[in-house]
């Protein structure tokens, strides 16, 4: 760093040489001067602009827990309205009532840690719901519960998982996606 000094008997009368620095030096600010953001400054008169305005969290968790149970319906009547032949091999299909339940609740409800498991929850009644209204179909309303519970084989127990496992997972996956 180079700099002139004044001289021994007080300034010098030459003007002053020109200083070189290896960092550019520090803007001058005035006394006390705190920049905005940094630990000390004033929050008066600080308005943040948001030109977005959102709603409540509690609005859009209600909106998502509704929609996620007219979807529960809807899958579960798409479900049990299948054509019949196809019934057995429409079991591995589970995935489709989670994915469908777990769209709404993840977009709409964010990152609410209740949200996941009520989205296994309405995924496995969708499954439930679906079941249901096959053997009504196929069976007389007094005996629907009687028959769906003598046709459960141990691969329904899977069925069942896939809806759990996979509306939770789908869930949690798009509430941190949005």
């Amino acid at each position: 760093m180079t700099a002139s000094a004044p001289g021994t008997d007080g300034p010098s009368a030459r003007p002053q040489a020109a200083q070189h620095y290896s960092v550019a030096p520090l803007p001058l600010s005035p006394e006390g001067y705190v920049a905005p953001g940094m630990p000390g400054a004033p929050l008066t008169g600080y308005d943040p602009v948001d030109p977005t305005p959102r709603a409540t969290p509690r609005r859009r968790t209600a909106l998502a827990v509704t929609l996620a149970l007219l979807a529960m319906l809807l899958s579960g009547l798409a479900y049990g309205y299948a054509p019949l032949r196809a019934a057995d091999s429409l079991g591995w299909l589970a995935i489709a009532p989670a994915g469908l339940v777990a769209l709404p609740l993840g977009r709409l409800g964010g990152r609410n840690r209740l949200l996941p498991p009520l989205g296994a929850l309405l995924a496995a009644g969708a499954l439930l719901l679906g079941q249901l209204i096959e053997h009504l179909r196929r069976t007389p309303p007094d005996n629907t519960l009687a028959t769906w519970r003598a046709d459960l084989r141990p691969l329904d127990a899977a069925f069942y998982a896939i809806a759990l496992i996979g509306g939770f997972l789908l869930t949690r996956r798009t509430a941190n996606r949005g």
